[in-house]
């Protein structure tokens, strides 16, 4: 990054961290602190703490962490000094020339200025182009040209090499244009556009970059119905939503999330911003969380089929986890949004969102299919299938008014039914806390990433983890630590390279910030620092803890070179013969 710091700290005053996350989730005061959901994970409970104090941020629960940077570029899944430039224009701050350019940088900047030329070939083929057939079809689905500027629709020629062709005469190198994945590499060591003859949605992110593409295959045409743009360096498919651009602008707290391209453009056709549609997959907990950000309500309108109503149960789960509530769009008469609106027109399907009813209500109606509640076996089966649902229901006073409508419903004693729901209540938190304490048993079986010698070295990890934290509050103090251990007698690589930046860094530096270490540090690696911080957060460290930490930290360099000493007879003459022959 090489950037001043003087810069970086006008920076996070212009931009404090408690509301710059403000604007992506919900915090909530915990005395001079916020708590909250942590967006990097799917948690109930909030598990994230942001320390105003200190303007940064972790994760107790996954170890997520850093400051407001670090936050930023995780959000928004930029690199480290795009999260500046972000927040430098969000503060009206100009950036100070920089020495070097980041290579990945210059690859996703490439890659958007070649999304972008490609959509504007995608669009003028559409309307300019000699095949029609793209441009027909959208017509016949009932989209206003405005409609289709809006969205920047297109088509992409039948012709092999089309986009190739046209992106070679704009300067692009082969190996540029593979890396998007809008061509590929043939047998015959040539490229060929990967979309062709398709009608093209650009998907565009946040702050208006096109970072990838869906396409339609036309009526009658071979091949798969929907093709989507793989990963890469600009997006993910599993952690971007499709018209967010137009939806985030919605003043509602909720967010309709339709199945795909056609059904979100014939919503917002309608006149309802807040539509949102998966990118080819499945919802996941990504976007989920991505949602939360926005609303605190989402609307499921999938088609009705039975693949529909699986997607829906999988949706209402992976929300319910990312602590947003679902409702479900009940569409009478039309498989999906886009019919329904065609048919019945754009009040009547405000009057069904307004009517759409909670996630609850879906699962208990679902418990009833295939069974007849008439007959005494029925309604047994019927009972058994709600028990968990009613059991999954957090707020007690909710589940118990549910609960005794089923009763009256099913013509059984309210007592009986809820009798049942206790124990599968209690057969809930056995399992909770059964794989709550797997958890924490199994953690030292797993491999620790960012710090795997710790593992091995847990009591000197243990001390250098206090050193630092006592260091990071008390960097004045760094003279008289260096003076007493260096960073070769640190046991782990780790810790032994955070003692070492942070000894360079603070011969500049006026004040320590978990900043300090964002040019050269992972997101990760950030999380454990400020974990690090945030964990000793409130814990006296004094000078005699220090003390004993360095001695652990000696005694242990002293046992591992009694070991080395420590060697048989035949191994000293094994290493000496090894000496004289010059191995």
């Amino acid at each position: 990054m090489a950037l001043p710091e003087e810069f970086l700290y006008q920076l996070k005053a212009a931009n404090p961290i408690d509301s710059t996350m403000g604007r992506y989730i919900q915090l909530h005061r915990t005395g001079s602190n916020f708590k909250c959901l942590c967006p990097f994970h799917s948690e109930k409970t909030p598990s994230c703490v942001v320390y105003t104090q200190t303007q940064s941020f972790y994760c107790f629960g996954c170890g997520a962490g850093g400051d407001v940077i670090t936050f930023v570029s995780r959000i928004e899944n930029l690199e480290p000094f795009e999260a500046i430039q972000l927040l430098a224009e969000r503060a009206g701050l100009e950036l100070p020339d920089r020495k070097r350019e980041d290579n990945a940088v210059l690859s996703k900047v490439t890659l958007l200025e070649m999304n972008r030329e490609t959509a504007n070939f995608y669009y003028k083929n559409l309307l300019g182009g000699e095949d029609k057939r793209g441009l027909e079809y959208l017509v016949r689905r009932g989209l206003a040209p405005e409609t289709i500027k809006k969205y920047g629709l297109g088509y992409a020629p039948a012709a092999w090499d089309g986009l190739y062709r046209h992106l070679r005469s704009c300067g692009y190198t082969d190996a540029q244009i593979l890396e998007s994945g809008l061509c590929r590499k043939g047998k015959q060591n040539n490229c060929f556009d990967f979309f062709r003859g398709r009608v093209m949605f650009p998907i565009v992110d946040l702050r208006g970059n096109v970072i990838a593409f869906g396409g339609r295959i036309l009526d009658g045409e071979d091949g798969p119905k929907y093709l989507n743009s793989g990963d890469t360096l600009v997006f993910k498919k599993s952690r971007n939503l499709f018209s967010l651009q137009f939806a985030k602008n919605s003043s509602l707290k909720t967010l309709i999330l339709a199945e795909g391209y056609m059904d979100v453009i014939a919503i917002n056709q309608a006149g309802f911003e807040n539509v949102v549609a998966t990118l080819g997959t499945a919802l996941t907990a990504e976007q989920a969380r991505l949602m939360r950000q926005y609303a605190t309500d989402v609307i499921l309108s999938y088609d009705s089929d039975s693949a529909g109503q699986a997607a829906t149960s999988r949706a209402i789960n992976l929300l319910s986890e990312a602590g947003v509530h679902a409702r479900i769009l009940k569409l009478n008469g039309a498989k999906d949004p886009d019919e329904y609106i065609k048919r019945f027109g754009a009040t009547r399907f405000k009057l069904l969102l307004e009517d759409a009813a909670g996630a609850i209500h879906f699962q208990l109606d679902r418990c009833r299919d295939g069974l007849d509640l008439q007959t005494e076996q029925g309604k047994v089966d019927y009972l058994k299938r709600v028990v968990p649902v009613l059991a999954d229901i957090q707020n007690e006073l909710e589940r118990d008014i549910y609960l005794t409508n089923l009763a009256k419903e099913a013509e059984v004693n309210p007592d009986l039914l809820r009798a049942q729901v206790k124990a599968a209540l209690r057969k809930t938190v056995r399992k909770e806390k059964r794989e709550e304490w797997r958890a924490i048993t199994a953690k030292q079986f797993f491999r620790d990433e960012v710090n795997p010698e710790a593992n091995s070295f847990r009591r000197e990890a243990k001390a250098e983890e206090t050193i630092l934290a006592y260091l990071f509050r008390n960097p004045d103090m760094l003279g008289e630590v260096q003076s007493r251990i260096s960073p070769e007698q640190f046991a782990t690589a780790f810790h032994r390279r955070i003692f070492t930046m942070f000894s360079e860094q603070m011969q500049n530096a006026s004040q320590f910030s978990v900043s300090l270490f964002s040019d050269v540090c992972t997101a990760e690696e950030m999380g454990r620092i400020t974990g690090i911080e945030a964990k000793y957060s409130d814990i006296t460290l004094t000078e005699q803890n220090v003390d004993d930490c360095i001695k652990i930290l000696l005694r242990a360099q002293e046992n591992a070179a009694i070991k080395q000493d420590d060697l048989s007879d035949d191994d000293l003459i094994h290493l000496i013969n090894q000496a004289r022959n010059g191995k």
